[in-house]
Formats: structure tokens, C-alpha cells, sequence
């Protein structure tokens, strides 16, 4: 990501809707945006069970997405792993589950998506929220207001 600036990196605080209602919303943005995006999931089981998700969540829409089982990795505009790879060269990369990633340097913006009724969750974000803000990255939070359209918080 040479051509952009610093690593922006995004805190969305799940209180009313699950991942499974928001993720989807998320990826379709950042595909309109031309942004391609990966997804990295804390285990294999998750990761099928986004495949399966973003081939079923709305009968309207159809977001092109991948793993690596499926091949051709990269041409796919969004593409769901366990590992820290990028074969998809995307420009956003979005964390669940407690997936943690080594480098952000490649990405305009890296998202933790995490669960505010899970105690060890948002602990764990609150660790990652402070490793970024010491690494000097730009970093914002994100919180769902009563209507659940999101806020930025800080």
C-alpha cells in the first residue's frame, strides 16, 4: 500500500447485532469502495461458516468471496482465512474472533470486529486497541447507536 498513508485501524464494538448481520454489510462497502478485503477467522470452522454466510445472506446481493480451498485465491474480491496471508493483495483486512495479525503495514485499514457481551473479547480489544495507539496508527472505535447505524465513538 506504498500509494496510501498509514494503517487506519477500526474498533466495531458489537452490542445489538451479531457478526453475522454486520460482517456482510462491511465487506459489500469495502468491495463498492474497489477495495478488495480478507477476512481471518480465528479456525477453519469459522471460515466455512462465513463461506457459507456470504453465499446466503440476502437474496438480492452477491458478494464474490473465497477461501483456499477454493483456488485461484487471488481473484477473489474478498477472501476468507485462518492464516495471515494476502494472497488477494487486499487493501482492507477484517479480524474475528480474537484473530490477531503480525503486520498491518500492507493494509489502508485493518478492522477488529469483536463482541461486547464477550468479557475476554473486549479485553482482548482493549489490548489491541492500546498496541495500536502505541504504534502510532490511526485508530478509531465504533459503537451501534439504539437505530443500529454505527457511531464513531473515539
Amino acid at each position: 500500500m506504498s500509494e496510501m498513508s498509514a494503517t487506519e485501524v477500526y474498533f466495531y464494538h458489537l452490542e445489538r447485532r451479531s457478526l453475522e448481520d454486520v460482517l456482510p454489510t462491511l465487506l459489500e462497502r469495502s468491495v463498492e469502495r474497489g477495495w478488495r478485503a480478507a477476512v481471518q477467522a480465528a479456525s477453519e470452522e469459522r471460515v466455512e461458516a462465513l463461506n457459507t454466510l456470504l453465499w446466503t445472506y440476502s437474496e438480492e446481493s452477491f458478494l464474490p468471496h473465497g477461501s483456499a480451498r477454493d483456488g485461484s485465491q487471488e481473484a477473489h474480491p474478498v477472501y476468507l482465512t485462518t492464516g495471515e496471508d494476502n494472497p488477494n493483495g487486499a487493501h482492507v483486512r477484517f479480524l474475528v474472533d480474537g484473530a490477531t495479525l503480525a503486520d498491518t503495514s500492507p493494509y489502508a485499514r485493518v478492522v477488529f470486529i469483536f463482541d461486547g457481551r464477550d468479557e475476554a473479547a473486549v479485553a482482548r480489544a482493549r489490548a489491541d486497541w492500546q498496541a495500536a495507539k502505541t504504534k502510532g496508527y490511526a485508530v478509531s472505535y465504533w459503537q451501534q447507536d439504539e437505530t443500529g447505524r454505527w457511531q464513531k465513538k473515539a
